[in-house]
């Protein structure tokens, strides 16, 4: 990213950054926020635009679509209609006097309850400034300030952000700095009745806000716990040094059916079910709680890896357009492989707990046919056209870098541990902290990564990242696991995933992928089929018997086809009636992981 003042070094007396914003909540029912931005010195044409997509999450979203009304005002008059030039989808040019301050009014239609763009009700206001906020070409690296104006509206409301203050209320409503666009883009800003506790992890203020929660939420449970995910983050790192940033804010929004999270250099917007949260007096927390844990710790660990260590090609931010790297493998998948990882080394999770995460990571990969056909590294290019483009094929042509590379860290991790076997322990860990050095905490390639691994162990692992990261071959899971005292069964697979299905149960069958090479597949299936009934098959001397089995559940298949091996599918395909015979598999297996050496896999599994 482009060198940017840092705002903790503005001195309170200085003079009002050229560009200004100030958003007002204009119509809570009609989730309408209002931005007003002032340019104070601008070009005789001067061009602004909305960015097309947001850091982290890699799909052209298009945010332009929510602007309407824009008009301009110079010199206390509105500019003509034929001054306000659009250009393309998103942006504009402005024809104006030049170095007179512009003033730019418009509204933003926020009615989207995801991390990533913007929200607005009566209950809760959230935005992200890449979805508000023009951008003016030209001034881009200059500090922006950004007011937040309390209103009736917001009567009883406070905000919370990572922005640093400039002059704000109790209620954290005024002021707030950034030392140019990219940080303003990278600052969300939540707004409402949500409930706020603060912890110190290694010394540093910590801040939570949890939207949406009942009564009976514990909030101190959660604030001890994400102290303990944080120190172990921060310790990992930087030992007993400090981290790069003076403070971080974590905005959860609880739902009532949601999860996902996004990053940014000090603070993550966080989306989980309500359900999920603990709760007092509750001596057994929710199943989804870990859940939460993990994506608290996800979106943490990207505070360095991606947030300040990040792909070469993220040096700076292209926001009208799609931003190519084939890293996503490192940025996201080692994300993924540390951030359950780092639950366990904060005691947060048992030995057993962390295998039966990292089991359902490997079936996931190994349920993927796509993982024989597109490597991660092309997958983390694909990102934007496959991964946040899912429909019925996917699993069949390309590969999650998210789960698939949380297990290339794995190989890499377990290999370096197993080389250094009865000599000074090297790890995977070694590694993160030497690119954390050797890139400044900055921009990275795939040949720091190779050069990291190089310096660390002493011996090229080109081969490696050549067949793990950019081929398609399995990857040693097996046999790494087992040298770390970890067992790996075969046992049958589910009925789903034996057939090669994936489904939808709602009082009937709905096929919504047919996983290639699948007995469901060889039986002639597809997407969108509705599997209405099974009927038995004659073979030989057997008869078929009248009639036949309705299916309500997947399960049904099991329970009426007895011992039978071959049975007749009838489907519905386009309101016509088909009968397939399907073959019911018996060699399906999945993996199953059971601890065998404890002091082993404690080696791996907690830190020196």
């Amino acid at each position: 990213m482009p060198k940017q003042r840092d705002p903790s070094s503005l001195p309170p007396t200085t003079a009002a950054p050229g560009v200004h914003y100030r958003v007002e909540t204009a119509d809570l029912h009609a989730h309408l926020f209002r931005i007003t931005l002032t340019v104070a010195q601008p070009a005789a044409v001067q061009r602004v635009s909305l960015p097309v997509w947001i850091p982290g999450s890699y799909l052209v979203r298009e945010f332009s679509k929510n602007l309407q009304g824009l008009r301009a005002r110079q010199e206390s008059r509105a500019l003509p209609a034929a001054q306000v030039r659009q250009l393309d989808k998103c942006s504009w040019d402005i024809h104006c006097n030049a170095g007179k301050p512009l003033q730019l009014i418009y509204e933003i239609y926020a009615n989207d309850s995801s991390v990533r763009t913007a929200s607005l009700d009566a209950q809760r206001g959230f935005f992200n400034s890449s979805s508000l906020c023009l951008r003016v070409d030209g001034q881009t690296e200059a500090p922006h300030r950004l007011d937040i104006a309390a209103s009736p509206l917001t009567k009883g409301w406070s905000v919370a952000t990572g922005l640093a203050p400039l002059k704000v209320n109790k209620q954290g409503f005024g002021s707030y700095l950034a030392g140019g666009y990219d940080e303003l883009a990278d600052t969300p800003m939540e707004m409402g009745l949500f409930w706020s506790g603060s912890f110190s992890a290694c010394g540093v203020p910590h801040r939570f806000v949890v939207a949406g929660a009942t009564a009976g939420f514990d909030g101190e449970r959660l604030l001890a716990d994400t102290k303990k995910i944080c120190e172990a983050h921060i310790r990992f790192w930087h030992g007993s040094k400090k981290p790069p940033y003076k403070n971080y804010l974590f905005m959860l929004n609880a739902v009532d059916d949601g999860y996902g999270g996004l990053e940014h250099r000090n603070s993550t917007a966080l989306i989980c079910n309500r359900k999920d949260l603990p709760r007092i007096g509750d001596s057994k927390l929710p199943e989804g709680y870990t859940t939460l844990r993990g994506l608290i710790s996800h979106e943490y660990f990207h505070t360095w890896n991606v947030k300040r260590l990040r792909p070469a090609e993220f040096s700076s931010y292209r926001y009208d357009r799609e931003n190519y790297t084939q890293l996503l493998w490192f940025f996201e998948g080692f994300t993924s492989y540390y951030d359950d990882l780092m639950l366990r080394r904060a005691d947060l999770l048992d030995d057993t707990a962390y295998l039966r995460l990292l089991n359902k990571t490997i079936n996931q990969v190994m349920q993927t046919p796509g993982r024989l056909v597109q490597s991660v590294a092309q997958a983390s290019f694909d990102a934007w056209v496959k991964y946040y483009r899912q429909d019925e094929n996917t699993p069949n042509a390309t590969v999650s870098y998210y789960t698939k590379g949380a297990l290339v860290a794995l190989c890499f991790d377990l290999s370096l541990r197993a080389e250094s076997q009865g000599k000074a322990p090297v790890t995977l860990d070694d590694v993160m902290r030497r690119l954390w050095q050797r890139c400044k905490a900055g921009p990275m390639s795939e040949a720091d990564f190779s050069a990291a691994l190089q310096e660390v162990s002493g011996r090229s692992w080109d081969a490696e990242i050549a067949s793990w990261v950019h081929g398609t071959g399995e990857l040693p899971l097996q046999d790494l696991l087992q040298r770390h005292g970890v067992a790996v069964l075969q046992e049958p697979a589910q009925l789903a995933q034996a057939l090669g299905l994936r489904v939808q149960e709602n009082g009937t069958v709905h096929v919504k992928t047919v996983l290639r090479g699948g007995a469901a597949e060889n039986a002639g299936f597809a997407a969108g089929d509705e599997w209405l009934a099974i009927e038995p098959v004659a073979t030989g001397k057997k008869k078929a018997t009248a009639g036949g089995w309705r299916l309500n559940k997947l399960e049904d298949v099991t329970l009426y086809a007895g011992p039978d091996k071959t049975v007749l599918a009838l489907l519905a395909r386009d309101k016509r009636l088909l009968r397939m015979a399907l073959t019911l598999p018996t060699n399906v297996i999945t993996w199953r992981l059971v601890l065998r050496d404890a002091p082993l896999a404690r080696r791996w599994l907690t830190p020196a």
